[in-house]
């Protein structure tokens, strides 16, 4: 018999379920969350690194100009909240790899694009004892970490404090889905958010979206000379907490960390970091990405009341507080999501498969 009546259950606590929780939390909902606890889970091993520029273009991410003032009025709301250090904002400093490069973003550093982003653009070496940088770099703004897992452990306790929380695996075999809601176990909800990454597709019900796991291994090393900046060319360097990473095997679908993952990250990392080093731990987990790299967000096709927030890949820290706003308000005020994140744009794959 079901005796306990909150708005929402939301499966996985991760960066998204973390996330989704807190905006609930901010709107007075009351909320179950279920997750058992697993330190591989793509969340906890990431070094939750946050950046405007990326990829191998050092191209304007997706959404920047959106996601990275949200990200850190979020971060700050959260942190206050739950009194806690996580949020760490600093600088990132990019060595260039050749002139070519360098004049190409002396032209583009004047662009309003970029402007924001960039803090200062280096023609010479700077940064030695910590960087090899021949042909000097960018050092860029809005960038940083979350300290993932500080966060998802402070989230954690908070909701054990606030809202009900099953510590355990989620049985799908024990979800009842009716005309207004679901029941899971004695909990009634009007909808089931499912936050559980990479393995959505153990579930019967969203198993045929195109959720892919993407293997990636960390290093976390002991500096001999520690840098107070991000660095990140091949790899990146995260201060303070010391990881580096990471590897991207779309193959490699095996638990556990790698030979070959280990020699990759220490030959990157050579390339970048002039500072001597030891290496204290090597980590893994698998990232939930889809193909067009968009989080998928929304309902079921067939079930209203089941809800997704997955796909967010590798770009969960700078994606998970805007996004969660996105389905929050979709749920509690019926505002539209845009199609290049909705559930929708995957539905013929659904047709598909029934």
């Amino acid at each position: 018999m079901a005796d306990k009546k909150v708005d929402y259950i939301i499966v996985g606590q991760g960066l998204a379920g973390s996330c989704l929780a807190l905006q609930l939390s901010f709107r007075e909902k009351r909320v179950l969350v279920i997750d058992q606890h697993n330190s591989n889970s793509a969340s906890r091993v990431a070094a939750g690194l946050f950046n405007p520029i990326t990829g191998r273009q050092m191209g304007k991410t997706w959404l920047a100009d959106e996601l990275f003032p949200y990200l850190d009025n979020f971060y700050l709301r959260a942190q206050s909240l739950l009194n806690q250090p996580f949020y760490f904002p600093m600088p990132l400093y990019r060595p260039f790899i050749s002139v070519e490069e360098q004049n190409e973003w002396m032209g583009r550093s004047a662009e309003p694009n970029y402007s924001v982003y960039l803090r200062k653009l280096e023609t010479n070496p700077v940064y030695e004892q910590f960087v090899k940088n021949e042909f000097g770099g960018l050092l860029l703004n809005r960038c940083g970490y979350v300290n993932t897992n500080n966060f998802l452990n402070s989230v954690r306790n908070f909701i054990h404090e606030k809202f009900y929380f099953l510590e355990e695996g989620f049985s799908e075999d024990e979800l009842l889905i009716g005309s207004d809601g679901v029941q899971y176990k004695n909990f009634t909800a009007s909808k089931i958010i499912f936050c559980t990454g990479e393995q959505i597709r153990l579930s019967k019900y969203f198993s045929w979206l195109p959720v892919k796991p993407l293997k990636g291994e960390t290093l976390t090393i002991s500096p001999h000379i520690k840098p107070d900046i991000i660095l990140n060319r091949g790899v990146y360097i995260v201060p303070d907490i010391w990881k580096v990473g990471a590897t991207y095997n779309k193959l490699d679908q095996s638990a556990g960390i790698t030979d070959g993952g280990h020699r990759e990250l220490t030959e990157k990392l050579n390339e970048l970091a002039s500072f001597q080093y030891s290496i204290s731990a090597q980590d893994w987990g698998f990232r939930p990405t889809t193909p067009d790299r968009r989080p998928i967000i929304g309902p079921h096709p067939e079930y209203e009341q089941l809800v997704i927030f997955n796909g967010l890949g590798t770009k969960g820290v700078s994606l998970a507080p805007y996004f969660s706003d996105v389905l929050v308000n979709w749920m509690e005020n019926g505002a539209l999501i845009d199609q290049s994140v909705s559930l929708n744009r995957y539905k013929s794959l659904y047709s598909k498969s029934a």
